[in-house]
């Protein structure tokens, strides 16, 4: 069977998840969106050459091409979605020529120029990023210092409604853990059916996936471990979960007692349901981040793409490009009605060095002081007919 082009993008956005969430501090809240990095990473890759472009497909997972197809069809198919908004801006210098091929592959109306005055550039970009995420991120993360020749940039915002509200009580305050002694706004909610519990079974250890659906198709996985798991097994081991990776246990199936899973307690009570109840009690909460991808620049693919005696990017522009900046704002709110979450993602491309002209002339050397291998070959038809390794040095002949 065929993968379709947004299962490439799916299934390399989840992979990427993964990556960056290894490199959280388990210490830091956190929230990004690998969702608005990777099409631009594919997006870039179908443009790279040399080893950028080995590194781009490594971090999206799927070759170049495949990889672009999937970019551009999920672009598309984003805003079509209830409760999302996404986008994709590209900003120019104008002395920068650019492949016109390139730009047809691009969405309508993406593309405007920077002007070269970095404060009207700022607050253009800036306004852009609002616009986009309705006023949630309200920066462009980008260096638009001299030299910044272009911004290729994504926005992503979303908001459902539960299907099912918390209650918002003032105030509650832990009593033991680490979070023991701190006041928070907390959210309680009981549901009939206890189905969107599972329990997945990673290689790190077990972790725990509660659904809350939201309305418009849009739902909310929360992930949590036994105490001292870190970010990157609990996201990570989730995500794969949700992927089909790993085996989920269904709540019928844990055991009773507090050993049901992490965060988890079994029990049976006396109701007025004639099913199962769901109780969940959290914290509301609201997060925002600012990453700079270049601090993980192996996770994103970029390590070769920043080196700028050289360019990278052929099929953008004839002129040498490379990575001057590649950083994403993001922010996610979870309440008792509902959540929203918005991420701006920005790469800043700069000049590369050209490459230097040499006149190229013959030189021949053949030193065979070491060990080395023969092949018999028939020319014909390139088929080997013997071959062979030296591996110590051949007696010589008066000593034979």
């Amino acid at each position: 069977m065929t993968r379709q082009p947004v299962d490439t993008a799916v299934a390399g956005t989840a992979a990427l998840t993964a990556r960056w969430a290894a490199h959280l501090d388990g210490g830091q809240d956190a929230v990004f969106s690998a969702a608005g990095v990777w099409p631009l990473l594919a997006l870039l890759a179908e443009t790279a050459d040399g080893p950028a472009r080995a590194e781009l497909e490594h971090a999206v997972g799927a070759p170049a091409p495949e990889a672009a197809r999937a970019a551009r069809a999920l672009l598309a198919r984003l805003p079509g979605a209830e409760g999302l908004q996404a986008a994709l801006g590209l900003w120019t210098a104008r002395s920068l020529p650019l492949h016109d091929s390139w730009l047809a592959t691009l969405p309508a109306g993406s593309q405007a120029s920077l002007s070269g005055n970095a404060d009207a550039d700022r607050a253009a970009l800036d306004a852009w990023a609002a616009r986009r995420t309705g006023g949630l991120i309200d920066r462009m993360p980008v260096d638009l210092g001299p030299g910044t020749l272009l911004v290729l940039a994504s926005a992503l915002c979303l908001s459902t409604e539960w299907e099912e509200p918390f209650v918002q009580h003032a105030r509650h305050t832990p009593g033991t853990g680490p979070w023991a002694g701190r006041d928070m706004r907390w959210l309680m909610r009981n549901t009939a059916g206890t189905h969107p519990v599972r329990v997945a079974r990673t290689p790190e250890g077990p972790v725990t996936l509660l659904q809350v659906r939201g309305g418009n198709g849009i739902d909310v996985h929360l992930l949590i471990g036994p105490p001292g798991m870190g970010p990157g097994q609990v996201i990570g081991g989730g995500t794969g979960a949700l992927a089909g990776r790993y085996e989920v246990i269904p709540p019928e199936l844990l055991p009773y007692g507090n050993q049901a899973g992490p965060g988890l307690v079994k029990d049976e009570i006396d109701s007025m349901s004639p099913g199962p109840v769901l109780s969940v009690n959290m914290p509301a909460f609201r997060l925002s981040a600012e990453h700079d991808l270049l601090r993980q620049a192996a996770v994103f693919g970029l390590v070769s793409a920043c080196d700028a005696s050289r360019g990278h990017f052929p099929g953008i522009s004839p002129s040498p490009l490379a990575i001057r900046s590649a950083a994403q704002s993001a922010m996610a709110d979870f309440g008792p009605t509902g959540f929203t979450a918005a991420a701006v993602t920005a790469l800043g491309l700069m000049p590369g060095a050209a490459s230097t002209a040499r006149t190229r002339v013959m030189s021949i050397v053949a030193t065979l002081d070491r060990p080395f291998g023969f092949a018999a070959v028939l020319r014909a038809t390139g088929l080997c007919l013997a071959t062979g390794w030296v591996a110590t040095p051949p007696a010589r002949p008066d000593s034979v």
